[in-house]
Parts: C-alpha cells; sequence; structure tokens
C-alpha cells in the first residue's frame, strides 16, 4: 500500500500539468510547473517511446529529473542521523546510489503515466522552504493528496520530499535504512542496495 502511495507520489512529481509559459515563475507552483515540463515532454516524446528506445528514454528522464529533484538532500533525508558520520565520498556515494535505488523502483511504473489529471490545492512558503500541495486524480477516479516539500537553491525550487497521503517517501527509506544500521552496520546497507540494483 504505502509502495503503491509513492508510487503516484513520483508520477505526479513528473507528471504534473505542463500548462505554465516559459514566462517568469512567480510562485513555486509556477516554477514546479516549469521544472517538470521537461520531464512530460520526454514522455510523451514519439521518439523515446518504445521498448527499441528505452535507454535513450531513461538518460532522457534522468537528465530531466536533475531539474526537479535535489537528489542529495533527499539522500540526506533518508538516511537520517547517519549522515553525519559519513565522509564527503562516502555522502557522494550514497547519494548515487539512493537516486538509482528510486528510479529502479519507479521508473518503469512513471512511463506508463497516460495524463492522469492533477489538481494544485496550494502553497505555503517561508524562507527557503515551501510545501506545494496537489491532488492526483487516478484513472479510478479517487484523488490522492500529495504534498511536495522544495528548498530554493539560488532562484530554484527543488523536491526534497513527498508526502503521499500522509506517507513521507524519505521518512519511510529512513526507517528501512535505520533499521539496517542498527542491526547490522552502514556497510551493510551500502552492500543490500548495491545487490538490489545488480
Amino acid at each position: 500500500m504505502i509502495r503503491r502511495l509513492i508510487l503516484s507520489g513520483m508520477l505526479a512529481a513528473l507528471v504534473a500539468l505542463a500548462g505554465a509559459s516559459g514566462a517568469f515563475a512567480a510562485s513555486v507552483t509556477d516554477q514546479l510547473k516549469l521544472q517538470i515540463a521537461r520531464v512530460i515532454r520526454t514522455l510523451e516524446d514519439p521518439a523515446l517511446k518504445g521498448s527499441t528506445n528505452a535507454q535513450e528514454r531513461h538518460r532522457a528522464l534522468r537528465e530531466a529529473t536533475e531539474e526537479v529533484f535535489d537528489w542529495a538532500e533527499m539522500a540526506r533525508r533518508a538516511l537520517g542521523g547517519h549522515w553525519d558520520g559519513r565522509s564527503g565520498a562516502e555522502r557522494a556515494e550514497f547519494t548515487a546510489l539512493f537516486r538509482d535505488l528510486i528510479e529502479r523502483a519507479y521508473l518503469s511504473k512513471v512511463e506508463r503515466y497516460s495524463g492522469e489529471p492533477i489538481r494544485y490545492a496550494g502553497e505555503s512558503a517561508e524562507g527557503e522552504h515551501a510545501v506545494v500541495r496537489t491532488r492526483l486524480v487516478t484513472r479510478q477516479g479517487q484523488e490522492v493528496a500529495i504534498d511536495y516539500r522544495m528548498s530554493r537553491q539560488n532562484e530554484r525550487w527543488l523536491i526534497n520530499d513527498m508526502v503521499v497521503e500522509g506517507v513521507s517517501l524519505t521518512a519511510n527509506y529512513r526507517a528501512q535504512f535505520n533499521e539496517i544500521i542498527r542491526t547490522s552496520s552502514y556497510q551493510e546497507l551500502v552492500r543490500k542496495i548495491r545487490t538490489r540494483l545488480s
């Protein structure tokens, strides 16, 4: 159930309505729409559809999500208190592994997007942090509440977490990662992630 909710969040993050123009984005929501427009174009590009174009499509989607997600901050949140004890090299390695883990878990499902509508329900911003609230309408007509936690980097707003029906993506992974580290070690967590990705 949690995996299905998180998938809905990933879908919404990657397929928000692309109706925003190229003009300056005045609000966090507008910037999110502009950032995601590239992802939508990639998903809908006829030249990238089909199994023969899978590798090129995945590469294009990976490049596009660089403009949407703050992977380093998401990895830090997912690792929680264990992040502080890691070296710079370990943090870089874990960030790359975490991104690969998320992409492996959800990319093929995201590619099944077929125009599910999203309703924007408002935003709140304070300083360098903001939340954009949305409602994804599933094919079955159900509304899924999705909040995007975002942070500002220079003039850009990037997603650092998604809360789907009250379930935080990074908190969900943090609970799993913490249990592995608590009962074994950080090195064992890295080994398990690498095994899952192989």
